[in-house]
């Protein structure tokens, strides 16, 4: 009996034994698997970043895109030959491109008219292809084949072509096509660009969305693009706006591919495992669409969000946040108020009668430096970064905006009423103080920053005689672009940012006859143009910059015009965000999603 008693005790202590064991490796098991899921939270977390802006896609097909935000989109899919070095303007580091060339390495030769680029191998499309250089080949021709009316080719067609489009009044340049083709040129694993005449900003216009990002020639020609044929290029010219065949898809190098769009609602990326380069760590990436500040601030507070677009006015909301790291980066965008010497008199109402009658004003207003320095005297630059800036801004002395090859601060016109009354009275002889004038001085509606330029000169101004009337209004952009292209107003606020950092781009735009706005402002000098015209072509840096120099001088002696600010983009990211890398190019809309980390 007690034989078996102690058998029943020990079935029942193994029974209770087994019992207890389930439950106990229950007990262990839970918070190991409490611990997998919050590990794998925190990864989830680590390697997902969220943007939040108001910015809208227009397009993804690389050759129509013209707008910080598809920059950003694009940049982040595709891949071009170079790109800007860290910060820099003017050094670049290899991509595609197995070397940035350069005259000591021989892929710059013929003074600058040959431009050689090693592409590199074993490179993957996001489809699978492999990268070629006939691959690189046919994207640049692609692009400028495509040229989009309005579009960003104009400026591979000027330095491959001489011309800043392929049609003239409406209509195809003859041999232009015949022209691009002959431009670009394979030899074995190299892509050789020929060029009419030096071009110094090829490299800079080429490390830019707008120089020309790689495509895969076979997804290309699959999708209804340009089929490689030069004699069936003109079909494939100027696509109306959203029927460009890579609109809405995309098959880049870059370490993202896009896995997700939705119109106005979000952009997502996902990293992209077969990438040629080092793996980077974030691996989705989201971009929402909110336009509400408040929602957007929420975003960012809460940590729903990693980085958000500010504007200047909420600022100090951002700076004061626990948690978030703001960084101001000054953009290579400028904006002037400019005065245009040959105002259009048909059915103008913004130079009253025409005369100087005291009714209104004579259409070569501006022409008389003598007006042109006193409004330039009456605009308050220290006043108006405070006021409407909060001290947030660059004022600018030239179109060449700080940060800019061969800036230089030239003087400016500083405040001063009784300046600028001497040199009213010196105006057409003095007849303009004894008789007056009345004109009207107009912005784009909705710039706020601009309206408060125009009200302050118009203010300052009229405080110098009682005879002087101005009259402050605004106007629809797309109203506003047309008037000005028409010579109807004698002054006119407007901004330019910049395609690729060189003067070029904005001293030829604001100064030149032929340029954008030197054209529309009736300003002409001879020398100017003549500077305006060498140095373009100039590539010998020591003989550019003297003529860039001497046309920021002339900018102040000549009173061309009124700079009235250089903006400053501010980039807030929650701190545990790590990569950010600030360049002037680049505004509150680009990432650069391969660089962060958390």
């Amino acid at each position: 009996m007690r034989k078996l008693v102690m058998l029943l005790l020990a079935f029942s202590l193994l029974l209770g034994a087994c019992g207890e064991k389930p439950e106990m490796e229950k007990k262990a098991e839970e918070p190991a698997a409490e611990a997998k899921t919050e590990a794998q939270a925190e990864d989830t977390v680590k390697d997902k970043f969220v943007l939040e802006s108001y910015g809208t896609l227009r397009t993804l097909d690389p050759a129509c895109g013209y707008d910080s935000v598809s920059h950003m989109r694009s940049m982040n899919i595709y891949e071009p030959l170079i790109f800007f070095d860290g910060s820099s303007t003017d050094k670049y580091v290899p991509v595609l491109a197995t070397e940035v060339p350069s005259v000591e390495n021989g892929g710059i030769k013929d003074g600058g008219k040959t431009y050689i680029f090693k592409i590199r191998k074993g490179v993957k499309f996001h489809k699978g292809g492999e990268l070629t250089p006939e691959d690189v080949a046919y994207s640049i021709k692609r692009h400028m084949i495509v040229d989009q009316e309005g579009g960003p080719m104009w400026m591979m067609l000027s330095a491959l072509t001489g011309v800043n489009s392929t049609r003239e009044d409406g209509k195809i340049r003859e041999g232009i096509f015949e022209q691009i083709d002959k431009a670009v040129e394979v030899s074995g694993d190299e892509v050789i660009l020929h060029l009419p005449k030096p071009f110094p900003p090829l490299l800079a216009v080429m490390a830019y969305s707008y120089g020309g990002l790689i495509m895969d020639k076979e997804w290309c020609v699959e999708n209804g693009c340009w089929d490689g044929k030069i004699e069936n290029a003109a079909k494939y010219n100027n696509p109306a706006f959203g029927s460009e065949p890579l609109h809405h898809i995309e098959n880049g190098t870059a370490p993202y591919s896009m896995l997700k769009w939705e119109p106005s609602v979000e952009f997502v990326f996902e990293r992209f495992d077969d990438y040629w380069g080092p793996q980077p760590a974030i691996k989705t990436a989201i971009v929402r669409y909110n336009q509400e500040w408040s929602s957007r601030k929420l975003a960012l507070q809460n940590g729903d969000a990693d980085r958000v677009t500010i504007d200047p006015q909420y600022l100090p909301e951002v700076e004061s946040m626990p948690g978030v790291k703001v960084t101001p980066v000054p953009q290579l965008s400028v904006s002037a108020a400019i005065f245009c010497q040959t105002v259009n008199p048909e059915a103008n109402p913004n130079i009253g009668s025409g005369k100087l009658d005291g009714e209104g004003i004579p259409v070569d207003f501006f022409a008389d430096i003598h007006v042109r320095r006193a409004f330039l005297y009456a605009f308050d630059r220290k006043a108006y970064a405070k006021d409407v800036w909060n001290d947030q801004v660059v004022m600018p002395t030239s179109p060449n905006a700080k940060g800019m090859p061969f800036y230089k601060k030239v003087p400016v016109y500083e405040f001063d009423l009784e300046k600028a009354a001497e040199e009213m009275k010196q105006a057409f002889g003095g007849q303009l103080w004894e008789k007056g004038f009345k004109m009207v001085i107009t912005h784009n509606t909705g710039n706020d920053q601009r309206e408060a330029a125009a009200h302050m000169l118009a203010e300052n101004v009229m405080s110098l005689n009682p005879k002087f009337q101005i009259e402050v209004r605004n106007m629809d952009w797309k109203d506003y672009v047309v008037a000005y292209r028409k010579y109807q107003f004698p002054i006119f606020l407007i901004g330019w940012g910049a395609d690729y950092p060189d003067p070029d781009n904005f001293l030829f735009t604001f100064m030149s006859s032929e340029g954008t706005y030197g054209k529309f402002s009736g300003y002409k000098n001879e020398e100017v143009d003549r500077l305006c015209q060498e140095a373009r072509f100039e590539i010998d840096p020591a003989k550019r910059g003297p003529m860039y120099e001497r046309l920021q001088d002339m900018w102040y002696e000549e009173a061309v015009g009124c700079m009235i600010y250089q903006k400053i983009d501010h980039f807030s990211y929650r701190d545990n965000v790590k990569g950010f890398v600030p360049h002037p190019m680049l505004d509150h809309e680009w990432e650069n999603i391969k660089l962060l980390s958390k």
